[in-house]
């Protein structure tokens, strides 16, 4: 089992999780998920390696905060972002404020403000 330090990104395009392991993945293992689904299966079965979930906002079964929400219910001790092609809207702005996430972030993706956030946040 690898133990490297990882982070999940949840999106349901395949080519977002393509450009997000290849622009991340170094350091630490990029663990990737279409479905939130998916991306809870993940985080329970990785919950020892995972530092840090960024999840697209915008899904066909739920949206970004309502599965970090989920998420939240099993693993609340990692933090948590949003990366999204959408405005900023009210949903994140209380996510925000209730510190369900740590920060949103736009499409296209700064990799710089990203691996600034996960540093500080030691999400490794």
């Amino acid at each position: 089992m690898n133990d490297r330090p990882a982070i999940l990104y949840i999106d349901d395009e395949e080519a977002n999780l393509l450009l997000f392991r290849v622009s991340f993945e170094g350091e630490r293992d990029v663990l990737v998920a279409s479905t939130p689904e998916e991306g809870l299966r993940k985080l329970d079965e990785n919950r020892a390696r995972i530092k840090a979930v960024i999840s697209d906002m915008h899904m066909p079964q739920m949206n970004g905060v309502q599965f970090i929400q989920k998420a939240q219910e099993k693993n609340n001790d990692i933090p948590y972002f949003i990366l999204s092609g959408y405005a900023f809207n009210d949903e994140i702005d209380q996510a925000l404020r209730q510190k369900t996430i740590k920060k949103f972030f736009t499409k296209p993706f700064d990799r710089k403000e990203i691996e600034d956030s996960l540093k500080s946040t030691n999400g490794s």
